[in-house]
């Protein structure tokens, strides 16, 4: 096949209709009869780069939280913390309001005014649970088949804490709760849960 032929089978012809003119592809060129019977799905493309979470000026290390999610909303804990992705590692302490070690998302706690002071906290302690390991839940085999069946009407068994995080809850909480009874009022004020009543204006608080 030479080159001309080449070219104008690549080029196709063009047909009259009326007025108006339309480019028919050449056989080589046409579509083929074959599509898939479901659309076949493309990945999205992500433009947007990961970018490290940049914490409110307010949420700084021993500032008093108001959790406002979860199991625990309304409880007031003590901000230990920054981790990775918006994440804060808090305690309550455990003694004192029943908060134990844990993380929680920055965009669901209220910064208040109150603060206290952190020397004396078992470091060592607080980075070893801050890890990425360290909150993950070891995945129990499921029962299957006539064991499972059998199980269904029986109590679940109740879950144990692992004595690891019982002695580090103690470890951390334990130079807290000294500073926490040594000022006026602040053991009362975290045992205390935050609600709002009928006619609070939360916008004119200070927090």
């Amino acid at each position: 096949m030479s080159a001309k032929q080449e070219s104008t089978a690549s080029a196709g012809k063009t047909k009259k209709f009326g007025k108006g003119e339309r480019e028919i592809p050449h056989h080589t060129q046409k579509a083929k009869k074959y599509y898939p019977a479901e659309d076949e799905r493309q990945p999205k493309k992500v433009h947007k780069s990961i970018k490290p979470a940049r914490p409110r000026a307010s949420l700084q290390p021993g500032t008093i939280l108001i959790l406002l999610a979860g199991r625990f909303r309304g409880k007031r804990v003590v901000l230990l913390k920054h981790l990775s992705q918006g994440a804060l590692l808090i305690t309550g302490p455990f003694k004192v309001n029943g908060v134990p070690l844990r993380r929680v998302n920055a965009r669901y706690v209220i910064a208040t005014s109150t603060k206290v002071d952190l020397k004396g906290i078992d470091q060592q302690t607080v980075e070893k649970v801050s890890g990425e390991g360290y909150f993950t839940k070891d995945k129990k085999e499921q029962k299957k088949g006539e064991e499972a069946f059998f199980k269904q009407g029986e109590k679940p068994e109740k879950k144990t804490v692992a004595s690891s995080r019982a002695s580090d809850q103690k470890a951390v909480d334990q130079a807290l709760l000294k500073t926490i009874k040594g000022e006026a009022h602040l053991l009362e004020y975290l045992r205390s849960s935050f609600s709002l009543s009928k006619g609070d204006r939360p916008h004119e608080m200070k927090w």
